[in-house]
């Protein structure tokens, strides 16, 4: 990478552009970059870094809160100045040029106040033939991509080896070995690495914890076994907890323990069963024997008891035997008596019937015959035929009366119907006339509706425009007050700042002086001697005080930004509602838009109505078709209700002769043919009642006859004795059973007693029962408890058996995860430095970086022994150090006057100079290898000279110059005067009230 041109406008103290020909600087290899303290020598290197990566130096990044951006630009610089950075530079063959300029604010191009300027960026390519420029991109991301493959380094990369802050490795070599390994390790990415250390922690964590949660299923699993056990285990569970070694074979031995000793109390219990099962059966045999005994001594008391029981029911028995016999015998006599019972009930029921009958017929006819009521019938009869022939013309002249009612009732509603009709279509053309005014009206008022929706809208719009002008008129007199307040304390404190950092700059030389130490080198000339070191002035200000000051200019500055922002904001709001209000009040503007808000209202209203107003006149005409044709034809059946009146006129008079006759002296024929129907059921009634009294009187008479014969047949006297002898089938059937269960209990009795070991048994003592049944209660009591304790030892048993082969699956799952969790723990230790075999406690990473950092010790040493005169090498050391930290990355000197090394925390001011610078040099050469070897043609190296004495300063700068072998420039950034008389090429940077300028020299000074 080498460095063309540089040009910077309003960035950091530069008010305007400045332009950087760093080929002319190149051209002698070194060059000096140069001014007073705060000129802007730094900022020049922010400024290529700013173009190279859009950011500056992370150690250069603004605090407390501001952003990058609003950090970058100038203070000095006019309103309508942009900050911008433009580089060409030559990196990888290519001649580029990139321009970017970070977000900030400007003036609006119409109007008052500021707005907001994105960030720009751009990159332009040469062509190598015809020279000219060819635009790549302007977006951001890809800008940065390309830059970042063309140059292979990252920003903090690209600092620490172009940019040689030789601060930064003046505390690395005194850094210790863990500052040492974060700075390689952001330069050489070593994430990797770190990566596998804490993926192998990780790793080793899960295995553990894998092992740790087998050993408690395990340890479970044993206080399960012990649980099962229930006491029957000498020895406790082993004292282990989960991850300790040899848990798993201590727990399988005391399980084996605990299996064999629940297999011999299993054995016991099944002999002591054994036991309990013989006396258990000896006691069922004497019990069963027992119980034989007294169930036989019972049998026989029972049947004795029984047998006496009988013989007392026996009275009853023979009864029984009696009176079944006797209804037996009546049973002959039922038949003719249930005949006799039937006909005397008959006979009662005529009789009843007879005497309703006769007394609903005339005295006359109470005492008449059967034969005399049926001819009477018949006559009856005779006369209803007769009078039923004139009931349909009766039905006729109902008819025809009906039909008149119905005719006079169609021709009242017809004549009201022509009346109404006549009377409607009287106003007809005046109603049409109404509805069509009606709808012209509200066609008209749709149109004016249409017309005043058009003005309110705008009329609406221009109020809320004017009512919002005359609020901001009074929010942009506030905002004007408050920019007018904030500019005023925005100058007073830049005023302030200023006269402090001019009587902070005549001071300075004692600020300078009171951070000097006796012994140490001096910060400006590097002397160890302070003869006469400045002293404070009365009112000295110091460098905190300039700040606060600053960061108070900075903050009112920002606070005007903001205030013109807000004021410029409020200004564009009222002149927008200015025009769209126009030159109206808001109270004419409400006085008109209430008015036509009330005159659309209106004619909203009529215009709504033109729909119905359409309809009625449909309806309307609709209406009078429909009673027109309703008018025709009721005058056509007017006309044909006339002629059918009179032809039924002359039909009803004619049938009306006829029903005179048939009425009679009734009021109607319905009513004679009803008094006739009813005299003829009457009389059949009767002749019927008196026939069926006859008949069942001679039925009785004959029942006597056959019951008594009956009766005399059977054995009984009379009639009366069969009937109350006489039982129902339920009763003979309860007889009958009473019988046979009598009969039965006799018969089983006569076994019970005729049993010969029921009556030997009678004969013996009487049985021990509860002798036996005591004796067999202890057994089986004994016997139950030595099944339960077998039951207990077998389940006890089966459960450790269970538990064991657990606990061994458990032990076999187990053994792979400690196994790998071994292998594991080994690697992860082995790579963090706490392993055993680690014998310098050397992480991983801190191998690796060990690794580059010889490389680097090695670079360095090349250029270390030209500076030093072949005195000093610079070595790697991977010895531990104190205290119990880890190794991998010491730097030691080695002196070869003294052939001693030493850290090189011990270099005096001097020495830890031109080492620091030689490490630099050596890190910028192995760094740009690690980074893909794009070739540095331009590096920095800022501060630190001061602490060199003329003869090592000479050497220096032979070793730098040596670097244009290479063809390399140098860039050495000092305010150092020593330096300007040794290099003829210098770029000075130059501060005043107004910014910073920078110049070109080429014939050196005295500073």
């Amino acid at each position: 990478m080498r460095l063309h041109r540089l040009t910077i406008t309003a960035f950091g103290p530069f008010a305007d552009t400045q332009e950087i020909d760093f080929d002319a600087l190149c051209a002698g290899g070194i060059f000096l970059l140069h001014g007073a303290t705060g000129a802007g020598k730094t900022s020049v290197l922010d400024a290529v870094c700013y173009a190279l990566y859009d950011a500056v130096p992370g150690v250069r990044q603004i605090k407390g809160g501001a952003t990058k951006d609003a950090s970058l630009r100038s203070d000095h610089a006019p309103a309508g100045t942009y900050t911008e950075v433009c580089l060409e530079l030559t990196v990888g063959g290519r001649r580029l040029e990139i321009t970017r300029s970070p977000a900030q604010t400007r003036p609006k191009k119409r109007g008052t106040g500021v707005t907001i300027e994105k960030a720009r960026s751009g990159l332009r390519e040469q062509a190598p033939a015809s020279g000219d420029w060819r635009a790549l991109s302007r977006s951001h991301q890809e800008i940065g991509e390309e830059i970042g493959q063309l140059l292979g380094m990252s920003r903090e990369q690209f600092c620490q080896v172009v940019l040689l802050p030789q601060g930064d490795f003046a505390r690395f070599l005194r850094a210790d070995a863990e500052a040492r390994g974060r700075l390689l390790g952001r330069l050489f990415d070593t994430r990797r690495f770190a990566a596998v250390e804490e993926r192998l922690a990780e790793l080793r964590r899960g295995a553990e914890q894998q092992v740790r949660e087998g050993d408690q299923r395990l340890l479970d699993i044993g206080q399960r076994i012990a649980g099962a056990a229930r006491g029957g285990i000498e020895h406790p569970l082993p004292a282990r907890q989960p991850g300790d070694p040899g848990l798993a074979p201590a727990v399988l031995e005391w399980a084996a323990v605990a299996r064999s000793t629940a297999h011999e109390r299993r054995d016991i219990a099944e002999s002591a069963l054994a036991g309990a099962e013989s006396g258990q059966a000896a006691a069922r045999r004497l019990l069963d024997d027992e119980r034989e005994l007294a169930r036989l001594q019972q049998r026989f008391a029972d049947g004795r008891r029984r047998a006496d029981a009988l013989e007392a029911r026996r009275p009853e028995y023979e009864a029984a035997r009696a009176r079944l016999d006797r209804a037996r015998k009546a049973d002959q006599v039922a038949p003719a008596l249930a005949l006799r019972t039937d006909a005397e009930r008959a006979h009662r029921t005529a009789a009843a019937d007879l005497d309703r009958a006769r007394a609903l017929l005339p005295a006359e006819l109470t005492d008449t015959g059967a034969d005399h009521l049926s001819a009477l019938e018949r006559k009856m009869l005779e006369e209803l035929g007769r009078v039923d022939a004139a009931r349909g013309a009766e039905r006729r002249s109902a008819e025809i009366s009906r039909e008149r009612a119905e005719l006079d009732r169609q021709a009242r509603a017809d004549e009201e119907l022509l009346a109404d009709a006549a009377g409607w279509l009287t106003g007809w053309e005046a109603a049409r006339r109404g509805h069509q005014e009606r709808v012209e009206t509200s066609q008209e008022a749709a149109t004016r509706a249409e017309q005043l929706a058009g003005a309110l809208e705008p009329a609406r719009a221009q109020l809320d425009a004017a009512r919002a002008r005359d609020a901001l008129d009074a929010r942009a007199a506030a905002s004007e007050r408050l920019l007018n307040t904030a500019r005023e304390h925005a100058n007073d404190a830049k005023e302030t700042w200023l006269d402090l950092r001019e009587r902070r700059l005549r001071g300075i030389a004692a600020e300078l002086a009171a951070r000097l130490v006796a012994g140490e080198p001096c910060a400006v000339c590097g002397s160890a001697d302070h003869p006469a070191p400045a002293r404070a002035s009365a009112g000295q200000v110091d460098q905190a005080s300039e700040d606060a000051a600053l960061a108070a200019s900075r903050r009112a500055e920002a606070a005007v930004t903001e205030a013109e922002r807000d004021h410029a904001s409020v200004r564009e709001e009222y002149a927008a509602a200015r025009s769209a209000a126009g030159g109206s009040t808001v109270a004419e503007l409400v006085a008109l838009t209430e008015r036509l808000g009330r005159e659309h209202t209106a004619a909203h209203r009529l215009a709504a109505d033109t729909h119905a107003a359409r309809e009625a006149l449909a309806r309307a005409e609709r209406e009078r078709e429909d009673r027109l044709t309703a008018q025709r034809s009721a005058e056509n059946r007017v006309a044909a209700r006339t002629s059918r009146r009179e032809a039924l006129d002359q039909e009803q008079t004619a049938l009306e002769s006829e029903l005179v006759r048939a009425r009679g002296d009734a009021d109607s024929v319905a009513e004679h043919a009803d008094r006739l129907t009813k005299r003829a059921r009457l009389l059949a009634e009767a002749a019927d009642a008196v026939r069926d009294f006859d008949t069942t009187a001679q039925r009785l008479k004959d029942g006597d006859g056959r019951l008594a014969d009956a009766a005399f047949r059977a054995g009984f006297e009379t009639p009366r004795e069969a009937a109350a002898a006489l039982l129902s089938g339920p009763e003979q059937r309860d007889l009958t059973h009473r019988m046979d269960d009598w009969q039965a209990e006799a018969a089983t009795v006569a076994d019970r007693l005729a049993e010969s070991d029921a009556r030997d048994a009678a004969e013996a003592p009487p049985a021990r029962l509860d002798t036996a049944l005591m004796s067999y209660e202890a057994a089986e009591t004994a016997h139950r408890a030595a099944s339960s304790a077998l039951t207990g030892a077998r389940e006890r048993s089966g459960e450790l058996v269970r538990l064991s082969r657990q606990a061994e699956e458990e032990v076999r799952r187990l053994g792979p995860l400690r196994t790998e969790y071994e292998r594991v723990a080994r690697l992860a230790a082995l790579t963090a430095g706490t392993s055993t075999e680690n014998d310098r406690k050397m992480r991983l990473e801190s191998y690796v970086l060990a690794a580059r950092l010889e490389q680097v010790a090695d670079a360095a040493t090349a250029r270390l022994l030209r500076m030093s005169s072949g005195r000093y090498t610079l070595v790697h050391s991977d010895a531990r150090s104190g205290g119990g930290k880890r190794s991998g990355l010491g730097l030691h000197v080695v002196d070869s006057w003294t052939g001693s090394a030493r850290d090189t925390a011990t270099l005096s001011g001097g020495e830890t100079f031109f080492v620091s610078l030689a490490l630099a040099l050596g890190l910028a050469d192995v760094v740009t290898d690690e980074a893909g070897g794009a070739r540095l043609d331009t590096l920095f190296i800022d501060e630190g000279f001061g602490s060199l004495d003329d003869q090592t300063l000479d050497e220096v700068l032979d070793v730098l110059d040596s670097l244009r072998e290479r063809d390399r420039s140098v860039g050495i950034v000092s305010h150092v005067a020593d330096l300007r008389r040794r290099i003829p090429t210098q770029l000075e940077v130059t501060k005043t009230r107004r910014g910073s300028t920078v110049s070109l020299r080429t014939g050196g000074a005295d500073g």
